[in-house]
């Protein structure tokens, strides 16, 4: 039995006696990646929260806040079916009640490179949020997907930084049959911005098959260049952490770009053998 709930208060009572919390936090839309992460935290805890809310603060001016898909009646059979203990869907009121806060995190460092570069104050709003869900749900793990990769880097950089007492778990990406990672915003894409958007795995899996720095950006690279549908926004490779590229061992290559009106971000990890 999941239970829908909307309010504080009502999170408050549900977790009081719960020897261990386990979240998942999405904005809805949900889709068999966020399926994964449930099914992750049910494989380690009895007790699982999904947290489903659209957050205004991490949209930018010319985003896609009120478009972006509701489907709660949805998302809430698909915890069902994943066994979910609770779904907090609070109203903005519930998150900000206050109106929206004075006071937000600074993503610092981390959070002006890649997608804070091309998304300003993104960070900050997503930071925010997050580190408001983890408090409410007196959560003890929480799983977030390593599609956004600079995401989870700057959440687990967060809780180290302020000392919270919650571990952060990262789920591999799944992947739709051609390679194109799962994603609330695939639903825009027409058939032939489909085609055209698995480019994006494709130059990540074959830049990641060279040992290389150089080689495994520029196979990327042309590939991206070689699908007319794809306008990147960048391509980057960096260390595990999203450091320095090493000169050698783990590493990580990431990609975002626009196909249509549409904006998607992919990565994989890599192997190097030789440093850029």
């Amino acid at each position: 039995m999941t239970d829908l709930i909307h309010t504080r208060r009502e999170l408050a009572a549900a977790t009081a006696a719960v020897p261990e919390v386990a979240v998942v936090m999405t904005m809805g839309a949900l889709h068999e990646g966020h399926r994964q992460l449930m099914r992750a935290a049910r494989e380690r805890s009895a007790f699982v929260v999904v947290t489903i809310f659209v957050n205004p603060l991490q949209f930018g001016p010319s985003e896609d806040f009120e478009k972006y898909p509701r489907t709660l009646e949805a998302d809430l059979e698909a915890c069902r079916d994943e066994g979910v203990s609770v779904v907090f869907a609070p109203s903005r009121d519930e998150v900000y009640p206050g109106g929206p806060p004075q006071i937000t995190m600074n993503a610092g460092p981390l959070g002006d490179i890649l997608e804070g570069a091309s998304r300003p104050g993104h960070f900050a709003g997503m930071l925010t949020v997050v580190e408001k869900l983890l408090l409410l749900t007196r959560a003890d793990v929480a799983y977030f997907g390593e599609k956004d990769f600079q995401q989870l880097a700057l959440i687990r950089r967060m809780v180290q930084d302020l000392e919270l007492d919650v571990e952060i778990a990262g789920v591999p990406t799944v992947r739709e049959p051609d390679g194109l990672a799962l994603s609330s915003r695939n639903r825009y894409l027409s058939a032939d911005e489909r085609r055209s958007a698995a480019a994006l795995s494709r130059a990540l899996r074959e830049g990641a098959a060279q040992g290389d720095a150089e080689a495994a950006l520029a196979v990327a690279q042309k590939i991206l260049d070689d699908e007319p549908g794809v306008r990147l926004d960048y391509l980057a490779l960096t260390g595990p952490d999203l450091g320095p590229v090493p000169e050698s061992g783990p590493a990580r290559l990431l990609v975002a770009a626009r196909v249509g009106s549409t904006r998607l971000i992919d990565n994989v990890p890599l192997q190097l053998t030789k440093g850029r």
